[in-house]
């Protein structure tokens, strides 16, 4: 059942200027082999001071041991690990495609991965840099941190809003903030040159507000969330995951509207969809949805499909539309599951060690990282990750052994 309702547009009275990370698309240059950018009045297209071009997508791993804070980032190109400063005392690890975030009592580490994608719709660019640390920004345990190409929004766990410039944080530094008025109930998202905020009291449902990149409100569409929890950016919009559903943000022709994806029935608390793990570029997003199933949010058809698991989940993700829905279950093993049937289709040995206890006692549950061609698995007991080719019935294409407990790990280059 789809329905659609609370779709109110508006038109805002201006748009924010925003400088963007990388050149107009105007005079394409077909060259995207490697090269190294170099201060030059004719830049290519493309161009990035300081980075390297390249023809493939640069893919990186960020690890952190949270036993140890000995943090690395493994170059799934060339397989190398390279060690970074130890970051100590960070339950959580969040990336924006090229920044881990790591907050902590002292605030949150920044580290600048050195891989990152340039999206420009019709073509795309890769590149490729020294990993480096870019800074400490003021916010400590629970901070949600989201981004584009213009801002990085840090949203306290206070509900407090502070943006900070994306090219400070690329040249390594922090940079001064700009606050965002009022408290926030979830996290501040950049979305279509604005951000995009849930406000309120905490009594009732929270209210959607668009602010301009200058932190002014200028509307606020008639769309509401009740107990939000979770989002994702997606071609489609903005998904935010609420108590009966989802709410759909979307911008076009400089209008915004708000539309409610509401599940089909009632859902119980401990069953709904709190946090969404999705491919970048995918419309379809994946969620647990109690002890032995996952949400399944497919976007262009406002849908919800719940497919129940022959075991505990322990974490799920898919590459979108056509492909295989992952679940690593409490046995250890990924399992595979056609989204359309729900059966399950494919299945691996037991590769996760001491799974079924993964995520008690405050211990980071292993994640799986989805990107245009393989999957990756973390095994912090085992110490390793696991390279899955999810288009080949889940085989394991490498394994990395490692000299920490990768915790907590995200991708970047994507």
């Amino acid at each position: 059942m789809l329905l659609r309702k609370n779709v109110t547009p508006w038109v805002p009275a201006a748009l924010a200027a925003a400088a963007l990370l990388t050149t107009g698309c105007a005079g394409q240059d077909d060259d995207t082999s490697a090269r190294q950018a170099t201060a030059s009045s004719s830049a290519p297209h493309g161009y990035v001071e300081g980075a390297q071009e390249k023809a493939e997508q640069q893919s990186r791993l960020v690890l952190n041991d949270r036993r140890t804070g000995d943090t690395q980032v493994l170059d799934l190109i060339s397989g190398k690990v390279h060690r970074t400063a130890r970051i100590e005392g960070t339950a959580q690890l969040t990336t924006d495609g090229r920044f881990g975030y790591f907050p902590t009592a002292r605030g949150t580490h920044v580290l600048d991965s050195g891989a990152w994608m340039v999206d420009h719709g019709d073509h795309v660019h890769y590149y490729r840099a020294q990993i480096r640390e870019a800074g400490l920004l003021p916010a400590g345990p629970g901070a949600r941190i989201r981004s584009d190409a213009a801002v990085t929004v840090v949203t306290d766990a206070d509900g407090r809003a502070r943006i900070h410039r994306r090219t400070e944080l690329e040249k390594g530094r922090v940079g001064s903030p700009r606050a965002l008025s009022g408290t926030h109930a979830h996290a501040v998202v950049p979305y279509a040159e604005h951000l995009l905020g849930l406000t309120g009291d905490g009594k009732g449902p929270a209210k959607l507000t668009v602010y301009d990149r200058a932190g002014q409100g200028v509307a606020s569409p008639d769309g509401t969330c009740e107990d939000p929890r979770g989002d994702a950016v997606t071609r489609r919009g903005v998904v935010l995951g609420c108590a009966d559903g989802a709410l759909l943000v979307r911008a076009a022709d400089d209008t915004f509207t708000a539309e409610r994806i509401p599940y089909d029935d009632d859902v119980p608390g401990e069953e709904r969809a709190t946090a969404f793990r999705h491919r970048p570029g995918s419309d379809t997003l994946t969620a647990p949805a109690g002890d032995r199933a996952v949400w399944v949010l497919d976007v262009t058809e406002r849908a919800w499909t719940r497919v129940r698991t022959n075991g505990p989940v322990v974490a799920a993700n898919t590459a979108g539309e056509g492909s295989v829905l992952i679940v690593l279950q409490a046995d250890g093993a990924l399992h595979g599951y056609d989204i359309a049937t729900g059966k399950q289709i494919s299945r691996t040995k037991p590769l996760v060690t001491g799974a079924a206890e993964a995520g008690a006692d405050g211990n980071a549950a292993p994640v799986i990282e989805v990107d245009r061609s393989r999957a990756y698995l973390n095994d912090p007991k085992g110490k390793r990750v696991y390279e899955i080719d999810y288009n080949d019935n889940l085989r394991i294409a490498r394994t990395f052994a490692l000299d920490i407990e990768p915790t907590l790990m995200v991708e970047t280059g994507r």
